[in-house]
């Protein structure tokens, strides 16, 4: 063993540091290790005392929609191994060992990262450039507290954002200190709605009401399964995601799996599925021919749909309707449109063959119990108001809903175990905006509006984001749309004057910081949380500790927030008196007084999983009172049935004022929005969709500076072969992906895995860019800004662009 790798085991990294700024490196060695040379007995012995594992227990608290228990080997106060906790034996319930996925096991390279922040920093060269100098803890935290006393005192607190992220789902430090701090300063603009989900969550209401779904553990009652674009096995893919509750049930029911995707992923193969490809954004043209064909097959029946729902025949409209505004007049070309919906329509929209959407259809309306559902990939497209509503008539019109086995078109439903999160209090601003239109409201407040914006709380806006705060986010300057415009944006500081990050290493929007602050990794945190969001009927709470001692000048964010709290003068009412730690054991106590089973804090403090079971409601299907008797048990809807026509959404339509081209349609209409095929002069210049998608390879960009995991799953643009060979492109050749908003290079995939017409590019790359393009390879360079109609959503899915050899 040499001398260094000797020095690398037994002496920590903070040592060497703290050394070298104490009395100089060798003489630090000397000091630490006596004196050289050394001997191999010397170093045998050594080795041997500074060597002895220990287990601790953390999690990863990535935005994955999965939430996994990690078990960390330490030696010496380094973390060694990152493994799956201590498998469970499994019960009558079900549970199962909660195993990470290659993301989390990353975790110890994701803290040895080298482009980790180490202190807090102040901007010295222009914002964008990435150029900082090294303050104290306390200069930040004041020059932080001085600034939300000028922005509050010049402009209000309306002008003070705090912008949405999720790079880690604390509960007691990060989003909800941030939070509490800032409603104790005066409040903050908030905004509503999500990058992931504007377009489904706002659409649901107008057709169910409240958001519900069955879980997959329905699919073990079914025949068959159709999946509008989900896939779980990249983006649910660990023992803590829905992917092992979908994979069981299938082992019990053995149920047909159809895909329906533009892209043949890894979900396809892994189920086993049939792959039917279609284009992107045409999700509501396959829905109109599929119930075409149940029509004239006479596979529907017009009573029980009408028990159900209002505006699929004219006898169900709502009075205020116009004639022939049902969604059965439109798909038997009786509508305004006068088109009638054939499945040879449907074909030449969607690229599926005419045969095959007839096929779908007689499998959809005479399984015994079909479980149709959606991911969220559909939906974050223009217009995708449209196809979310689309999706989730077709299983109350083929009556494949309320019954075992069944579902109601939305992406399945998850229960968590509730721990939990530090209070907030109220904000005193009740202002909000959309969550994509943050740039706007910068640049140009004085468009957004409750009629063009969906602005709540206000009819305008009295000054634009003068102050953001951006905890553990790569929003700013990677995951927004039209990066080219937020960037100019971002740069001008006569906008927005101050721009607080918090993170654990220099990301793209880190580099846009005024004030940058280095908070703790999650293996270098302490916390108590539980099952995330996508865990389906999987419930179970985790006991974290920080694994190691937390690094250079890291710290919790809690600590920060009480430091910015004690330089405004409220450092008691946000503490209340407690630490985090005290905060965490507060937390579990409230759980207890739920659950007076459990042990004592004491007993479970940093062990990891402390309960784990599956949800009581796993057997029943969504909707199965509505079901059974509609009128005693009616839903949320003004109606009390399912809307497939909603007044509500054709009176949106009629006072909003939307962008040329626009439309809010009442009942899920196939809309042509920009940037697509339909979009004839465009598609011209630029022939192929470009759609996004995640990739096994980071979460959003959590993980994407990872270089193990790069090279496992390297970041690709994916292109059929009958489009890569008209460019005359191959496989891994540098290609760029251009249009009129920018360039990107990056490498090429040439698979049959993907339509023709169609590419495909993962989302999350960190944005470098270089002379104008971006050389990270991040796909938000060339997507849209374009809001959503309704939900005033993120389009990022819909684009046009043309690929070259670079």
């Amino acid at each position: 063993m040499s001398k260094l790798a000797f020095l690398n085991v037994a002496t920590t990294r903070r040592s060497l540091l703290e050394y070298s700024g104490k009395i100089g490196v060798g003489t630090a060695l000397l000091s630490t290790l006596g004196s050289l040379p050394f001997s191999k007995k010397a170093l045998a012995q050594e080795v041997s005392a500074h060597t002895e594992p220990q287990f601790k227990h953390s999690a990863c608290l990535v935005n994955c929609g999965s939430r996994c228990a990690l078990r960390v080997r330490v030696e010496n106060d380094r973390i060694v191994q990152v493994e799956p906790e201590i498998p469970l034996n499994e019960n009558e319930l079900g549970t199962h060992q909660i195993r990470p996925c290659l993301r989390g096991r990353s975790n110890r390279f994701r803290v040895y990262n080298p482009d980790r922040l180490k202190y807090p920093m102040k901007r010295v060269g222009k914002r964008g450039e990435g150029k900082f100098e090294r303050i104290s803890w306390d200069e930040a935290t004041k020059y932080i507290a001085d600034e939300l006393v000028r922005i509050r005192e010049k402009y209000g607190n309306e002008s003070i954002y705090y912008q949405y992220a999720t790079g880690a789902y604390y509960h007691t430090q990060g989003r909800p200190a941030w939070q509490r701090l800032l409603n104790l300063a005066g409040g903050y603009l908030q905004y509503f709605n999500s990058y992931s989900t504007a377009q489904i969550t706002t659409a649901t209401p107008y057709t169910y009401g409240l958001y519900e779904a069955s879980m997959f553990t329905q699919v073990a009652h079914s025949d068959l399964v159709v999946l509008f674009g989900l896939n779980l096995s990249e983006t649910r893919m660990s023992g803590g995601g829905q992917v092992e509750e979908l994979r069981r049930s299938l082992e019990k029911s053995h149920a047909k799996v159809i895909v329906i995707d533009p892209r043949y992923t890894d979900s396809a193969i892994v189920e086993h599925a049939e792959w039917i490809p279609i284009r992107p954004t045409a999700d509501a043209a396959l829905v109109a021919g599929l119930v075409h064909t149940m029509i004239k097959e006479d596979l529907v029946d017009d009573e029980t749909v009408d028990r159900y729902a209002v505006g699929y025949t004219q006898a169900s409209l709502p009075a205020s309707a116009k004639p022939n505004a049902g969604y059965k007049d439109y798909v038997l070309g009786k509508g305004p449109d006068g088109v009638e919906k054939t499945a040879q329509w449907a074909s030449n929209i969607t690229g599926i063959p005419v045969t095959r959407i007839i096929q779908l259809a007689r499998e959809i309306a005479s399984a015994k119990a079909a479980y149709i559902c959606q991911g969220w990939g559909p939906q974050r497209h223009g217009n995708g108001e449209q196809t979310a509503r689309a999706i989730q008539i077709l299983p109350i019109i083929a009556n494949q809903f309320g019954r075992l086995g069944t579902n109601n078109g939305n992406w399945p439903q998850g229960e968590n175990y509730k721990v939990p999160y530090m209070p907030t209090g109220t904000n005193p601003v009740q202002v909000k905006i959309p969550v994509y239109t943050w740039t706007d409201a910068i640049a140009h407040p004085e468009i957004i509006t409750p009629k063009t914006h969906h602005l709540q709380g206000a009819e305008k806006l009295n000054h634009g984001i003068k102050m953001i705060i951006n905890q553990a986010g790569n929003v700013l300057a990677n995951q927004h749309g039209e990066l080219n415009r937020t960037r100019a944006i971002l740069e001008d500081d006569t906008l927005c004057e101050t721009i607080v990050v918090i993170d654990n290493h220099m990301t793209a929007t880190a580099k846009f910081a005024d004030i940058l602050l280095p908070e703790t990794t999650y293996l270098e945190a302490s916390d108590l949380v539980g099952n995330s969001y996508a865990t389906g009927a999987h419930q179970y709470m985790i006991s974290m500790e920080n694994t190691i001692t937390p690094m250079w000048e890291c710290r919790s964010t809690y600590d920060v927030c009480a430091d910015i709290a004690r330089h405004l003068g409220v450092e008691e009412a946000f503490t209340l008196g407690r630490t985090q730690a005290q905060w965490v054991e507060y937390h579990y106590e409230q759980v207890r007084k739920e659950r007076p089973h459990l042990p004592p804090f004491a007993k479970v403090r940093g062990t990891g999983v402390v309960e784990q079971f599956i949800s009581p409601n796993s057997e029943v299907p969504v909707m199965n009172e509505f079901y059974a008797d509609p009128k005693a048990h009616p839903l949320t809807t003004p109606s009390g049935k399912v809307e497939i026509y909603s007044a509500a959404l054709q009176e949106l339509q009629d006072s909003w004022i939307l962008p040329e081209g626009d439309k809010i349609a009442a009942i899920p209409e196939f809309l042509v929005v920009p940037d697509t095929p339909w979009d004839t002069e465009l598609a011209k210049k630029f022939p192929l969709q470009l759609c996004g998608f995640h990739t096994k390879g980071h979460a959003h960009s959590t993980y994407a500076s990872v270089a193990v995991l790069q090279e496992a799953v390297p970041n690709q643009v994916w292109i059929n072969p009958i489009d890569a060979m008209a460019r005359g492109i191959h496989n891994n050749d540098l290609v760029k992906v251009y249009n009129d908003r920018g360039t990107v290079m990056i490498e090429a995939k040439v698979t049959h895995r993907v339509l023709p017409g169609v590419a495909s590019m993962p989302e999350g790359a960190w944005s470098v860019v270089k002379n104008g393009v971006d050389i990270g390879g991040c796909i938000n360079s060339i997507t849209s800004h374009r809001i959503t109609p309704l939900a005033k959503g993120n389009p990022q899915h819909t684009n046009l662009v043309e690929i070259a050899r670079a």
